[in-house]
Formats: C-alpha cells, sequence, structure tokens
C-alpha cells in the first residue's frame, strides 16, 4: 500500500495535485494547515483514503474544527498524526515522539516546521513531509507499507516526482 503524505499547502495544490498524480498512492494523509486544501484535491481524487489532522493555521480557516491528533490503523500499520504544534515540534520532536511510543505507533507524522525529516527511531519512524506550498521548494512523504509492516520511507521532492513513471 502506497501511502502519501502531506502537510503545510497554505492554499498551494498544486504540488498536491502533482503529488497523486505521480505517485498513484491508495491514501492521503494531511497533516494540517489548510486542511481543506486536502478536501479540494480529495473531490477530485474520490478513490484515495484520506486521513487528516488540523493544523495551527485551520483555527482561523474554518469554522469546522478537525481533530488535532489522531490514531489510525493504515495498511495494517499503526499511525500517529498530529501538526506537531501541540507539542513544540518547532523545538524538539521528544514529547510527539513519546506520546507516539505510548501509543504503540509503528510511524510518527507531523509537520509544522516545513522542513523535511525522514528516519528511523528505533522501531518507530519519525517522518515530516515538508511542505507542498511551493514547487520550487515542495516536499512530500511516501511510505509504502505491506502486511502490516512499513517496508520503505522517503522524502520526494519535485525532481523525484517528474521521474516518477
Amino acid at each position: 500500500m502506497k501511502i502519501l503524505v502531506l502537510s503545510d499547502s497554505h492554499s498551494h495544490l498544486g504540488f498536491m495535485r502533482r503529488s497523486i498524480k505521480a505517485v498513484k498512492p491508495d491514501a492521503l494523509v494531511h497533516l494540517g494547515d489548510y486542511w481543506e486544501d486536502a478536501e479540494k484535491v480529495h473531490r477530485e481524487f474520490p478513490q484515495l483514503r484520506m486521513y487528516c489532522v488540523g493544523g495551527n493555521c485551520d483555527r482561523y480557516q474554518s469554522m469546522q474544527r478537525l481533530p488535532e491528533v489522531v490514531y489510525p490503523r493504515i495498511g495494517g500499520v499503526q499511525f500517529f498524526l498530529t501538526h506537531g504544534h501541540l507539542f513544540g515540534a518547532k523545538m524538539t520532536t521528544g514529547p510527539m515522539e513519546t506520546e507516539a511510543r505510548s501509543m504503540g505507533a509503528q510511524v510518527l507524522l507531523y509537520g509544522h516546521t516545513h522542513h523535511a525529516d525522514c528516519r528511523q527511531e528505533g522501531s518507530m519512524w519519525v517522518v515530516n513531509p515538508g511542505t507542498c506550498q511551493a514547487d520550487s521548494i515542495g516536499s512530500c512523504a511516501l511510505i509504502e507499507a505491506e502486511n502490516g509492516e512499513v517496508r520503505s520511507c522517503r522524502i520526494l521532492r519535485k525532481t523525484d516526482l517528474e521521474e516518477m513513471p
């Protein structure tokens, strides 16, 4: 199963659409800051399973409130999804990692910093897709899961998307 992870779109839908078309994911995760962007692209790609959390900017963008932390099981893998602002993500990932581990997460997904990060901390993946805000600096994460395990996890940038078949 291919899981495309996006964050911090801030009304820039071009990179989101380009990512979906290139990756052809089975599921889409949007980690906030204009989660309504995810709803817009979901209407264009309704076959995608979609998972979203609200970010700090979403409080001002919409009357609807999304949960700011969710714990979905996607492709048999336990995820911990948050935008990151509630956990001080711009300073450290420590509190998020602790909370995610306490929930039995195999993958911690967060945004907020606009800086892509994909690393394994012990048995847990810690992933920030960066921002899809601009084509020139845009990035996303691609996680491939099979039989309840993460098979691969990587950050994709514009040039990576262009090289995909």
